[in-house]
């Protein structure tokens, strides 16, 4: 249910924004920051490849088991909301995590012992940014689902909000 509330939020807002558009929606070429939520914490480069098309990429590790890091590769379209440094964003792609068997899945845990294993999943991401017109700096807040392929947890509803601060460059 979830996931259909964020689907049919993330369309409306598609269907509305796209013909408001008059302006190129970014404002910098690179942002290099960091990305956090009570459970994650990571590193983030994001990169204007040609107007308001952007990828980003994320790499993250929990707090509770830091040996768990997951990779991640999105592709984001950017919408300027009013004035041209707040920008509404939304994109899609993957991940490959590498995870603690034991704390996310117990049940392969006791069939082949103590370890890691890899897991890739689909990412989707819908968020707001604000870039500060005095200093080099931008910060977002955004919600990002995901979904992996393999493990005992397939879907980490509890885990998909964020803050990122990036520090940015033309």
């Amino acid at each position: 249910m979830k996931q259909l509330v964020l689907l049919l939020g993330l369309c409306t807002i598609l269907t509305v924004q796209t013909n408001a558009q008059k302006r190129s929606a970014t404002n910098y070429q690179t942002g290099i920051g960091l990305r956090v939520n009570p459970w994650m914490a990571g590193f983030t480069i994001k990169h204007f490849v040609k107007g308001p098309h952007a990828i980003e990429g994320i790499v993250a590790s929990n707090f509770a088991h830091d040996e768990n890091v997951t990779f991640t590769f999105l592709y984001e379209y950017h919408w300027q909301l009013g004035q041209p440094d707040f920008r509404l964003f939304a994109g899609g792609g993957a991940h490959i995590g590498i995870y603690d068997r034991w704390y996310y899945d117990r049940e392969r845990y006791y069939e082949h012992g103590d370890g890691a294993y890899v897991s890739p999943g689909l990412d989707g991401i819908i968020g707001l940014e604000y870039r500060f017109k005095k200093i080099p700096l931008a910060i977002s807040g955004d919600l990002k689902p995901y979904f992996n392929f393999t493990g005992g947890h397939k879907f980490y509803g509890e885990q998909i909000g964020g803050a990122t601060a990036r520090w940015t460059f033309r």
